[in-house]
């Protein structure tokens, strides 16, 4: 499954860098890709090894709210 998150505190490259690194801390996330221009993230996962409130929540964790905002 595919998701998309608006992140509206993302400010910088850096905090794309910092989410896309959710990619190898959370099991069952296959691939994140994060545009601090845009403020979103792109989020491609495995929906029976984690929820979309699991991935929220571990952004949540490193300082960023993000929003869902399609499938």
């Amino acid at each position: 499954m595919k998701k998309v998150f608006r992140v509206p505190d993302m400010s910088c490259p850096n905090c794309a860098m910092h989410l896309e690194g959710l990619e190898d801390e959370i099991a069952g996330v296959r691939s994140v890709s994060a545009s601090y221009k845009k403020l979103s993230m792109e989020v491609e996962f495995d929906e029976q090894k984690v929820s979309v409130e699991q991935i929220i929540k571990a952004a949540n964790q490193i300082g960023y709210h993000p929003e869902p905002v399609s499938a």
